[in-house]
């Protein structure tokens, strides 16, 4: 059922806002939710207990309703968690400059043609996590506000913006990162400072990413606590296992 009414919760000068509401059978409840010009949602389990939160967010800026990234929240919320996750800026259907647009139609060229792409990725990755981490930060101090949310804090997916997140933010204290996206060099100049226990997931073909290069970001980390898993196949196949995998890792970090 679907409810449209709004309630506001204020986090400084802009109001999160839930905009509409599902109440799934395996008991997670479903929200959009408005923060300001963020758009987001946040998944919650059926029980009242406090809820660790997770921050999910896919690869390179995609949507955050892409429906692998909504299996994977309400698979983790029917687990116990929150989970949320938002098109920051430069993200899914966020507006986008000139700039942006041009790269990414640049991008699209240079990949039909089999081109190296990895300036145009530098150009057009690097900005979007600059803009991004900032909203993923304004997201976090509203979630944490919410009743029946309660830290500790993890974060999964998106792997360049998660190394900002986890060296910016103290309050992430695990993370699981997808090695599929590209991690702009400044991003991998951060990973040794990135010292939360950590899971990477590596498909082995992916197409869009050399596995050496992975494997490199993996050793570059600097927590004592760091765990790949690598499955054979392309860049979408990930086996549904690893998402099991992924709670029991929060399981041991978060609960």
């Amino acid at each position: 059922m679907r409810d449209t009414s709004t309630h506001d919760t204020s986090t400084h000068d802009r109001p999160l806002r839930f905009t509409s509401e599902q109440r799934h059978d395996d008991g997670v409840l479903e929200r959009e939710f408005t923060l300001g010009e963020i758009p987001g949602t946040l998944w919650t389990p059926g029980s009242a207990a406090p809820a660790p939160l997770i921050l999910m967010a896919h690869n390179n800026g995609l949507p955050q309703r892409e429906p692998r990234l909504v299996a994977r929240a309400r698979y983790s919320a029917a687990r116990g968690y929150a989970v949320a996750s938002v098109d920051a800026a430069g993200c899914g259907d966020r507006p986008r400059s000139a700039a942006d647009e041009e790269a990414r139609a640049e991008l699209r060229r240079t990949l039909r043609a089999g081109e190296p792409a990895d300036e145009i990725f530098e150009s057009l990755v690097g900005p979007m996590v600059e803009k991004a981490a900032p909203d993923w930060r304004t997201t976090l101090n509203a979630l944490l506000a919410l009743p029946g949310i309660d830290g500790p804090v993890g974060y999964s997916g998106w792997t360049a913006l998660g190394i900002r997140l986890a060296v910016t933010e103290p309050r992430i204290t695990a993370a699981g990162f997808f090695a599929g996206g590209y991690v702009p060099r400044a991003q991998r100049a951060e990973a040794r400072q990135v010292t939360v226990p950590l899971l990477l997931l590596l498909q082995w073909d992916d197409e869009g990413n050399p596995r050496q290069r992975a494997l490199d970001l993996f050793d570059a980390f600097g927590g004592k606590e760091k765990t790949l898993h690598a499955n054979m196949g392309g860049h979408t196949g990930t086996p549904w296992f690893e998402t099991d995998d992924g709670v029991r890792f929060f399981d041991r970090h978060l609960k």
